[in-house]
């Protein structure tokens, strides 16, 4: 019987420890996509115990613990948080097979050496020394960055967003790490809530001095905030779909359409799919002429507990995989940039696991020779982003792509005690190269193999995103 969490951990031959070892173990980190809170970056702050770092805004323990029956208020209420660690501690056993049960110990070892298991026993002494340990210097925000190795780190930011947070920390010459924002302009095409988009079309007036009464002013305010991201080291571009919307009208009725809005008039299905997707193609075409890369995470359906919703707000654990058919206006949009070779490098996400082989094939139609993995499907993110989850993305793209172009994994999230998502995502790659090894469907040539490795775990996306 194998101890849990050994050095060999996931690694299960002795080629998948070789390439892990020598190969992908020291690699930096390119986090380029995450949610981490840029001012407790520039604050270098330090946190006051291991549930302020661990727990707060975690909707995947968050989840769990409803699932178990635990009391909101030990979730996201008001009670100390001591108890609400104490509610982790109880959870965690009977998280087995949920990623969560690796992702805690992993962090609990990596972060503060402590190699025991969490549990109701275990919650006092290993809450006390790790918020002993948080509390020194050596534990700060920046610090628990430079723990892991990371060399970049990509936030998540609005168009309307200062970035003077961004300013502070590339102007500290003794912070080596990039903190580098990421355009997100999701709320730029949330057509639904009209007094809401309205109010944030009146804030974007404001940051980029364009009166927006008409679809071109949106988009000349937008391509403003891009020249200013990218004056402070953005080189890419998120956005959050359930699927890329489509709807054909003349410029015209587009303008029609967001002139209605403006004037504070609902519109119908088919205006805001036709707004969508024009004000993607257009944002599609100003990443293309600077050199960015634009990201799709295309499959959640979100805040789906309207109860829940209500009471705690978004982003709160109550959203799940969609089923939302997605190929043909990918392609639409795809085709639309490239027809006129204004296509960015772009990386597609995939929240649904029965599309994988979908969005493999869909970003092989659009690479032209011009870029290695020019057009990227994107490492399994959010629900997918567990053993399994990993496993059927690589496969994917390996059967269908070529995963030695991959630009290999990102943290997706909100903690700064999540960077050994990165081992384990190294660790699952090297198991899975290295069991067709030693069952001779690859060649026993590590070195070949191992670059690959290297390339996937760092270099491919050091080359890509050229920060």
């Amino acid at each position: 019987m194998k101890p849990f969490l050994s050095e060999n951990f996931l690694l299960e031959s002795k080629a998948a420890q070789k390439l892990y070892f020598d190969y992908a173990a020291s690699m930096p980190i390119i986090d380029y996509h995450c949610h981490l809170p840029v001012h407790e970056i520039a604050s270098n702050k330090n946190f006051e115990n291991l549930t302020q770092a661990w727990l707060k805004g975690d909707h995947y323990k968050w989840r769990a613990m409803r699932t178990l029956g635990i009391d909101e208020r030990f979730i996201t209420g008001n009670t100390s948080d001591k108890e609400k660690f104490d509610k982790w501690a109880y959870t965690v056993p009977y998280t087995i097979r949920n990623p969560l049960f690796h992702w805690t110990h992993l962090e609990l070892k990596r972060y503060f050496g402590i190699d025991t298991l969490l549990n109701p026993d275990s919650a006092k002494t290993i809450y006390r020394k790790c918020n002993e340990i948080l509390k020194t210097p050596d534990f700060s925000t920046r610090s628990l960055i430079q723990k892991m190795n990371v060399e970049v780190v990509c936030t998540t930011d609005d168009p309307l967003d200062s970035l003077e947070r961004h300013k502070e920390i590339a102007n500290d010459k003794s912070f080596e790490i990039k903190v580098l924002p990421a355009f997100r302009p999701d709320k730029a095409y949330a057509f639904d809530n009209i007094s809401v988009y309205n109010q944030y079309v009146d804030r974007l007036q404001e940051v980029s001095g364009v009166i927006i009464s008409g679809f071109n002013d949106l988009i000349s305010a937008l391509k403003i905030r891009i020249n200013y991201f990218h004056e402070n080291g953005c080189r890419l571009a998120d956005h959050g779909l359930e699927k890329i919307a489509y709807s054909d009208l003349s410029a015209g009725d587009l303008e029609k359409a967001f002139r209605q809005i403006r004037n504070g008039t609902a519109l119908s299905s088919s205006q805001k799919d036709a707004l969508t997707f024009r004000i993607l193609a257009e944002l599609g075409k100003t990443y293309h002429s600077i050199g960015w890369v634009q990201q799709f995470h295309l499959g959640a359906l979100r805040n789906t507990n309207s109860r829940m919703l209500k009471k705690l707000g978004p982003d709160t654990g109550f959203d799940s995989i969609g089923d939302f058919k997605q190929a043909e206006n990918i392609a639409l949009l795809l085709n639309h940039l490239d027809s006129t070779d204004q296509l960015a490098k772009t990386i597609l996400y995939n929240l649904n696991p029965a599309d994988n082989e979908l969005f493999a094939t869909m970003a092989g139609n659009f690479n032209d020779g011009s870029e290695k993995g020019k057009i990227q499907y994107g490492s399994a993110w959010w629900f997918l982003d567990q053993k399994n989850g990993i496993e059927k993305q690589l496969d994917a793209l390996s059967n269908m792509g070529l995963l030695s172009c991959f630009v290999g994994m990102l943290t997706d999230s909100r903690s700064f005690l999540s960077y050994p998502r990165h081992e384990y995502f190294r660790r699952i790659l090297c198991n899975m190269l290295g069991q067709e090894i030693e069952n001779g469907l690859l060649p026993d040539d590590t070195p070949w193999i191992g670059k690959i490795v290297t390339d996937i775990c760092y270099n491919n996306a050091k080359n890509y995103f050229n920060f």
